[in-house]
């Protein structure tokens, strides 16, 4: 039998199939709630419980924690209701009347900026469009049936060619065939746009971007899009890798902090070595943040990167600077390991 899932504070309500997550059943009937990862991994759909029972489904320690489950927290991503049910959550208006669509693309170039680091260039066919909201993601469907996801790194008014940023992880069933295989001209299969990680304009509060590794790519993609659209709230950037050399476009955030006064750019790197002779700001990127803003509460963050950077971010910039955890926006970017840590 179905069940009716009602949203505060919006009072909207829709039905949930047996076969369905919440989540899955809102996007169906037009309500998008917050997510990110769709399989209980990152955290982004977490929300309050209000009333009635749910199966709590498979997911990660680190994105539910048991104790948050006994204050009646849930990931909608994976609960499906066992009774009707009242949630809190945030609904995000501007991903309402998306077109999710499942298209093909030519790979039309691979750049290495780094070793470990493919900036490749898709090409989409001459009459189809991908409309998306800078920040959000892509999911590559693979043969065997699983899917990949990255975010695309170009703003939408650039989009002649999408563009990807892909870190080689050894044994990575997608990484080693981008960095072994793919060539220029294959085809490849994505389904897209997904994801609520996106720049919120109806904001004037100066933001905090965080980016650690290829995080950089939807925090690109955001830049670039405010800059187009003349947006000039205060925007501070803070990337951070083990190395120089894991902020593979480092000129380009440069050269955006030369060009717009209110742009600022910090490159953190954690574990530099003598032959990189590196004299600038070192440890982890969001200790970096807190060390120079010691008060968030007019903020907004805009997070992305591996789980463990952007839950110490999500944590600490709450608890120390005074962050409204509803002004908090990231992207986790979840790996076959996080993966396996869902139970």
């Amino acid at each position: 039998m179905s069940y009716q899932v009602t949203i505060r504070p919006s009072g909207h309500s829709f039905h949930v199939q047996p076969d369905e997550t919440v989540l899955v059943a809102a996007l169906r009937e037009g309500f998008s709630l917050a997510y990110g990862c769709r399989n209980g991994a990152c955290g982004s759909c977490k929300g309050k419980l209000l009333e009635g029972k749910v199966d709590y489904g498979k997911h990660s320690d680190s994105a539910l924690s048991a104790a948050e489950q006994a204050s009646g927290l849930a990931l909608f991503c994976v609960a499906r209701p066992l009774s009707d049910i009242v949630i809190e959550c945030r609904e995000v208006g501007a991903i309402k009347d998306q077109q999710i669509k499942i298209l093909p693309c030519r790979v039309q170039t691979i750049d290495h900026p780094a070793p470990d680091v493919a900036v490749i260039s898709l090409k989409l066919p001459a009459n189809e469009r991908l409309q998306y909201l800078a920040g959000q993601y892509i999911e590559f469907l693979l043969k065997d049936g699983k899917r990949r996801s990255y975010s695309l790194a170009n703003a939408p008014h650039d989009d002649a060619l999408l563009q990807i940023h892909v870190r080689h992880l050894a044994g990575g069933l997608f990484t080693d065939h981008v960095f072994g295989k793919m060539k220029a001209r294959d085809i490849l299969r994505f389904e897209g746009p997904h994801g609520t990680f996106f720049l919120r304009e109806d904001s004037e509060k100066p933001m905090v971007l965080l980016a650690s590794g290829t995080g950089f790519a939807p925090i690109r993609a955001i830049v670039e899009h405010a800059l187009y659209k003349g947006i000039t709230r205060p925007m501070t950037l803070y990337w951070g890798g083990r190395r120089p050399r894991d902020l593979y476009l480092d000129e380009l955030a440069r050269d955006w902090a030369a060009k717009h006064a209110h742009f600022r750019y910090v490159p953190v790197v954690s574990d530099a070595l003598p032959e990189d002779a590196w004299n600038g700001r070192t440890g982890f990127v969001h200790r970096a943040v807190i060390e120079d803003f010691a008060d968030l509460s007019g903020h907004q963050v805009y997070a992305c990167g591996a789980p463990v950077v952007i839950e110490a971010a999500r944590r600490d910039f709450c608890a120390l600077c005074a962050l409204p955890p509803e002004e908090f926006y990231a992207d986790s970017f979840t790996t076959e390991a996080d993966l396996a840590k869902v139970k």
